[in-house]
């Protein structure tokens, strides 16, 4: 399964060899935009809404779509933790060190 991370592209950073800066939820990442890049300028990637795929930008989504899918995922993570939390109860109810 691949899971593509939705970022806002804010700068390009090596125009020669498509590379940018995303924002993923406040953590900036190096990434390609060839997949992004578009006949214009590549300036013009700049506030667009991007899924990110191992360092690589894979398509343009609009920006609902990029709320709703950091929503679901952060969603996702506070379900995670509210497992692991209740495994690590039941691991002290039967005595094993965390």
């Amino acid at each position: 399964m691949c899971l593509g991370i939705p970022g806002q592209v804010v700068e390009i950073t090596d125009a020669a060899n498509m590379m940018g800066m995303v924002d993923v939820s406040g953590v900036r990442r190096a990434v390609n935009l060839a997949c992004v890049a578009g006949d214009g300028p590549l300036e013009d990637v700049i506030g667009q809404w991007v899924l990110v795929h191992v360092g690589f930008a894979m398509s343009r989504i609009d920006p609902e779509e990029a709320a709703a899918t950091l929503k679901a995922l952060e969603d996702l993570g506070d379900a995670m933790a509210e497992i692991e939390a209740i495994r690590g109860a039941d691991r002290m109810m039967e005595g094993e060190t965390p």
